[in-house]
């Protein structure tokens, strides 16, 4: 297992229906844990980069209805 995160910045806080889906996103095989900043408009994900790529993390997180603007450099 190769753990890795991944963070993105995000235009609008997620809604009730958002939080939803991104709440079964964590049952997605490999989605490790997801967390919000709001103060910074950013969503932290770490998951497992033997099962999923970066650009499909990317992918359930749009499908899910947040409106990821683009990819942050992890410090």
């Amino acid at each position: 297992m190769t753990q890795l995160d991944v963070t993105y910045r995000y235009v609008t806080a997620p809604s009730e229906p958002e939080m939803r889906a991104i709440d079964n996103m964590r049952e997605v095989y490999g989605i490790r844990r997801i967390v919000f900043n709001e103060q910074e408009k950013t969503v932290r994900v770490e998951y497992d980069a033997s099962r999923l790529k970066e650009p499909s993390v990317a992918g359930l997180l749009r499908r899910a209805g947040v409106d990821v603007t683009e990819k942050l450099a992890l410090a």
